[in-house]
């Protein structure tokens, strides 16, 4: 498995970007499947983005053409650019990682293998 930490997180304005990171170690990252979550408060863990090892994206409906997700290979990291932001993306965000390379497999929550600690993003009206 691979450990994850995510950043980035924090308090910022309607309208308002934000860029997520998150730094893997442990086994080759290359060949992980990442995905980004959310939770907000009594609600479930959902899918917001999702990244197959050759980049091949997955995005929720509520934050398409809005996030983007990336990897960086050689950085053994994978980023959530969140821009537009909306009071309603206010939510923990986590990272998760899986080997796979089938996009159908990273939108399926419980098919992860490891998961970050989280990072509170909070959008103020």
């Amino acid at each position: 498995q691979v450990q994850l930490v995510e950043s980035g997180g924090g308090l910022v304005q309607a309208g308002g970007s934000l860029r997520l990171a998150c730094a893997a170690s442990g086994r080759p990252f290359s060949t992980y499947g990442l995905g980004w979550f959310r939770q907000a408060p009594g609600k479930e863990r959902d899918v917001v983005a999702a990244i197959t090892p050759s980049g091949t994206t997955y995005y929720s409906d509520s934050v398409k053409g809005r996030f983007t997700i990336s990897r960086d290979n050689a950085k053994n990291t994978v980023y959530l650019q969140m821009n537009s932001l909306k009071p309603e993306d206010t939510a923990v965000y986590y990272c998760a990682a899986k080997r796979t390379t089938f996009l159908s497999v990273l939108q399926d929550r419980g098919r992860y293998e490891s998961w970050g600690q989280g990072t509170q993003v909070t959008v103020s009206s």
